[in-house]
Formats: structure tokens, C-alpha cells, sequence
């Protein structure tokens, strides 16, 4: 009896060792279409476009020392198709920046130096009469190219700066009742000195509100200091531009963009954006609180810092970084708060802070 029933007891065993695989084998089958579903890969291709970036940022290290943000910055600017007002002292590198820029991209490039006494058909053009052929020709100005350096910009007239509002919103010029296409991409990149304000005229806010960054430029560090002086001694009479190359098309530029506007945001991080933006409306401290333009401003500007960070989908950090650049020329802190020493920069922090993070 005994030797029947560890028999049995074997065969029993031996069934249980027989189903357990096929039991293993089903449970695989069942798991695997979900580990199939679980793909961690972006759905867009930024590989090309990350490749990109780093030639242009290796390109324009070949010159400029640290201000890496600023870099950062521009790059994000061309990859949203927006522009970009630079501040700084004198001397910071804000005009040699956008000219490396520029010239490591394979663009047209002008450069337009305002003045108090610039009119706008300086930059827009002007109509010529023709004596050959009794007609009036139009004559484009240097505003037309793909990426316009505009040194101290604040330095125009009004009637000057009113001219660039239709370009730069609309890519086009209206002269004479023509329309005139800018040719793409079209970036504006403006410098001006925040110092000395004789001889200068403060930008309209409807002006301001056009660009996509304002980016502020530091003094450099000691280390970074001593670096440009040791490059600039290295030189040797040089021109610091002479080795920086072009790499990037205007049909890469623009397979780019394209690809910027597919990035993937969630429906609670557009509220995230919305948040901020209705909180500095109903902020105490600023006069002026951000449009509805601010909010697009960040919807793109987050969307480029992700894909330059190789992602294919915003995260709160990339909304966080575009927060600032976006929002500190569009809002206007009370007097009260401005005697006080109280800065955009500031309040925009604290309202971020504020603003409760969506998971």
C-alpha cells in the first residue's frame, strides 16, 4: 500500500511538473502583448535634429566662452520660429553671438544697426522710379533675408519700430497696398544695452510682445574671464569668425520646426501653462499680466527645449524653463513694487512656485 500510494504520490508530482510549464508557458503568452504595448522610444525621429544642435553649439564654442543658456536660448528660439531680444552691458558677446549664430547656419543673413534717425523704408525698402521703363520698382530692404541681427534696437523711433510689427508677427510687409513674403525661416535676433538710456526710446509693449525670448547675458565668471582673454591673445590678429562653418540648411531648419510642432503635451500640462498665465493677471504686485500670445510663447518654447533635450513629450521642467525668457518682457510690476526693488523675474518665480505642479 505504501509503495501504491508513493506511487502515486510520484505520478501525482509528475503531473504537477508536467502542468507547470504549460501553466508558465500561458502566463508568457498572456504578459508578452502587454510588454509589446510598454515601448519607451520616441514616435518622433530627433536624432538628426539633435545632431544638429551640437554642431551648431560646438561651431559657436569655437569662439564664445560659457553663456551656455543664452545658447540654449537661441537655439530654442530658431527651433520654435520665434525671435529674440537680447540684453546686456556692452561687451557680454550679445552681437558676435548672433553673427555665429547665424553663420553657422546656412541662411541668409543682415544686419541692420539702428539709429535715431533710421526710417523705415531703411529697413522695409522703398519704392524707385524706374526712367527706362517709366514704372515705379520696389527695392527690398536688408529686412529681407532669413535671419536679421538688429543692433541696439531700442535706439529706433517709434515710426521705426512700427515698422517691424507686421514682419515680425506676420512674415510679410505691406507696401504701397503689396504684400511682400518673407522667405522662411525669418528670425529676428535684437540687441539692446540696458544701461545707457540717452539717446535711446523704450519699445512699444505691442513690440515686445512679438518676441519669444528676452534673454538677459551676465558678466562672464573669472575662469570664463581669463579663457577669453587667453583666446583672444591665441588668436594672434585673426578674425574670431574665420573657423566657425555652416552645417544646417534652410530645409533643415525647417524639417526641424516641423518636427518641434509634433512634440506631444498633455492636456494637463496645457493647463499648467494656462495656470500661470491667468495667475499673473491676478497678481498684486504687476500692473500688466501676460496675453494669450505668452501662453502660445510657452506651448512652443517648452516644446523645443524638449526636443533639444531628445524627448518627444513636454515635462513641467520644460514649461519651468520657458517660463521666465517667455514672461519677463510681457508683464509690468506696479510702481510700488518697482520702487521697491521688485523685479519680473522675481514675481514670475514666485508665481511658479505658486502654481501647484501637475503629476
Amino acid at each position: 500500500m505504501e509503495h501504491t500510494n508513493n506511487s502515486q504520490n510520484g505520478n501525482l508530482n509528475q503531473d504537477n511538473q508536467e502542468q507547470t510549464p504549460i501553466e508558465s508557458d500561458h502566463t508568457q503568452e498572456t504578459k508578452e502583448p502587454q510588454a509589446e504595448n510598454l515601448s519607451f522610444k520616441n514616435r518622433i525621429d530627433l536624432s538628426e535634429l539633435q545632431e544638429g544642435i551640437e554642431l551648431i553649439k560646438n561651431e559657436i564654442s569655437k569662439v564664445i566662452v560659457g553663456q551656455k543658456g543664452m545658447i540654449d536660448m537661441l537655439i530654442a528660439s530658431i527651433l520654435a520660429n520665434g525671435h529674440s531680444l537680447i540684453e546686456g552691458v556692452p561687451g557680454v558677446a550679445k552681437t558676435i553671438s548672433a553673427k555665429l549664430l547665424a553663420k553657422s547656419l546656412d541662411v541668409g543673413f543682415s544686419r541692420i544697426q539702428f539709429t535715431p534717425d533710421l526710417m523705415p523704408s531703411d529697413i522695409l525698402g522703398t519704392s524707385v522710379f524706374n526712367m527706362k521703363t517709366s514704372e515705379f520698382e520696389f527695392k527690398q530692404g536688408p529686412i529681407f533675408s532669413n535671419m536679421i541681427l538688429i543692433d541696439e534696437i531700442n535706439r529706433a523711433p517709434a515710426k521705426t519700430q512700427a515698422a517691424l510689427f507686421e514682419v515680425m508677427e506676420e512674415r510679410q510687409i505691406t507696401i504701397d497696398g503689396h504684400k511682400y513674403q518673407m522667405e522662411l525661416p525669418f528670425i529676428v535676433l535684437a540687441t539692446q544695452n540696458p544701461v545707457e538710456q540717452e539717446g535711446t526710446y523704450r519699445l512699444p509693449e505691442a513690440q515686445l510682445d512679438r518676441f519669444l525670448f528676452k534673454i538677459d547675458i551676465d558678466y562672464p565668471s573669472l575662469d570664463e574671464e581669463i579663457e577669453i582673454i587667453n583666446r583672444e591673445h591665441n588668436l594672434q590678429g585673426e578674425a574670431k569668425t574665420a573657423k566657425v562653418t555652416s552645417h544646417l540648411t534652410k530645409e533643415q531648419v525647417a524639417k526641424f520646426q516641423d518636427l518641434v510642432n509634433q512634440v506631444i503635451i498633455e492636456s494637463h500640462l496645457v493647463k499648467y501653462i494656462a495656470d500661470i498665465i491667468v495667475n499673473t493677471r491676478n497678481n498684486p504686485f504687476l500692473y500688466l499680466g501676460a496675453s494669450p500670445r505668452a501662453s502660445i510663447a510657452i506651448l512652443k518654447a517648452s516644446k523645443a527645449f524638449a526636443a533639444m533635450n531628445g524627448r518627444d513629450f513636454v515635462t513641467p521642467e520644460d514649461i519651468k524653463q520657458s517660463a521666465i525668457p517667455v514672461l519677463q518682457h510681457r508683464v509690468i510690476v506696479t510702481p510700488e513694487r518697482e520702487m521697491e526693488g521688485v523685479t519680473t523675474k522675481q514675481i514670475i518665480s514666485q508665481i511658479i512656485e505658486a502654481v501647484e505642479i501637475p503629476r
